[in-house]
C-alpha cells in the first residue's frame, strides 16, 4: 500500500510538472507574438487607450467587512466596482478578464499573474474563486520591504496603505517633473530592503520576492508611467483620477517580454545586493545583545 501511495504521488507530480510546461509553453508563445506586434502596429491612440476612454465608475473607499489585499492595483479596482467592491468570490477567470481591461497588459501577462497566484494558492484557475485577502498569505506572493507597506512583523493587515512610505515615494523622483525612473525606484528598493531588515527581525526575502518587488515597481514605470501626480491618488487612495488610462498605449497591450525590459533593469541596479549593505543589516541588534550579555 505505502508503495503504491508513494508511486501515485510521483506520478501525479510528473503529471502536473508537465502540465505546468505545457502551459507557459502555450503562454509565452502568443506572449512572443503579441511583443512582435506591439512593435510593429501603432500604439492606440490617447483616450481610447481602455474602454470608456479613462471615464471610470465612481470611487467608494472600502466599507466595513470588505477585503482588501497588499496590491494597490487589485484594490483600486474594487474600489472603482471593476471587480467585486467587497474584493470577495472574484473568479481567478474573471480577474484575468478584468486586469487588461483596467490596465492595459496583454492577455497573456494577464492570465499569468493570476493563473500564478491561483498555483501558489493551490487552486484551480478555472473554477476557484479567491478573496483579495488570500494573497496576502506571508512569504507566497505578499512578501517583505514592500515601497507601499510595513512588514508583516509590524502590522499583519497588509491592506493598510503605508503613507510615510508611499510619501517617500513619491517625493524621490528625479526624472522631469519630479516623475519616478528606473535607478529612482531601484534606489528606494535597495533602501527599502536595507532598512526592513534592521526594523525585522523575521525578515525575509527569497530571491523569487526580490523578482516580485522589481515586477511590482515596475508596474509603477509602466502602466503608471512614473507619473507623481497620479501616483499620488492611486498609491495614496487606491484611486483612479479622473481621465486616468494607463500610459502603456500598445495595441496589444503590455506583454511579459516587454515589461521585463524594465523589471530586471531595476533589479540590477540595486546597488545593496552587491556592496555588503544587506548582508550586514540588522547585525547590530545581535551585536548589542551580547556585548550586553558578555557585561552581564
Amino acid at each position: 500500500m505505502a508503495i503504491r501511495v508513494v508511486v501515485l504521488r510521483v506520478f501525479l507530480g510528473l503529471v502536473s510538472t508537465f502540465k505546468g510546461i505545457l502551459t507557459y509553453a502555450a503562454m509565452f508563445l502568443p506572449d512572443f507574438v503579441f511583443a512582435l506586434c506591439n512593435l510593429v502596429a501603432p500604439d492606440k491612440p490617447a483616450g481610447h487607450v481602455v474602454h470608456g476612454g479613462g471615464q471610470w465608475p465612481q470611487y467608494i473607499p472600502p466599507q466595513q467587512g470588505d477585503c482588501r489585499c497588499s496590491c494597490p492595483a487589485l484594490n483600486v479596482m474594487a474600489n472603482h466596482g471593476l471587480i467585486p467592491r467587497d474584493g470577495k468570490n472574484i473568479k481567478f477567470t474573471e480577474l484575468a478578464n478584468a486586469i487588461p481591461r483596467v490596465y492595459n497588459l496583454s492577455p497573456t501577462f494577464a492570465f499569468f499573474l493570476t493563473s500564478y497566484a491561483a498555483h501558489v494558492l493551490r487552486r484551480s484557475y478555472s473554477i476557484d474563486r479567491l478573496d483579495l485577502s488570500d494573497i496576502d498569505a506571508h512569504n507566497c506572493i505578499e512578501h517583505d520591504a514592500s515601497l507601499t507597506r510595513v512588514d508583516t512583523f509590524e502590522d499583519p493587515d497588509q491592506s493598510k496603505i503605508a503613507h510615510a512610505l508611499v510619501d517617500e515615494l513619491l517625493g524621490s523622483g528625479t526624472g522631469p517633473d519630479g516623475n519616478l525612473t528606473i535607478l529612482d525606484v531601484s534606489r528606494l528598493l535597495g533602501k527599502r530592503r536595507v532598512d526592513a531588515k534592521r526594523r525585522n527581525p523575521q525578515f525575509s526575502l527569497a530571491p523569487i520576492h526580490e523578482l516580485f518587488a522589481s515586477a511590482n515597481a515596475s508596474m509603477l514605470l509602466t502602466v503608471f508611467g512614473g507619473r507623481v501626480a497620479d501616483l499620488r491618488s492611486i498609491l495614496g487612495e487606491e484611486r483612479l483620477p479622473d481621465g486616468w488610462e494607463p500610459r502603456v498605449r500598445h495595441r496589444m497591450g503590455l506583454s511579459i517580454l516587454e515589461f521585463n525590459f524594465t523589471a530586471i533593469p531595476i533589479e540590477f541596479n540595486i546597488r545593496e545586493e552587491v556592496d555588503g549593505s544587506m548582508t550586514s543589516a540588522g547585525r547590530q541588534r545581535y551585536l548589542c545583545d551580547g556585548e550586553t550579555k558578555k557585561e552581564r
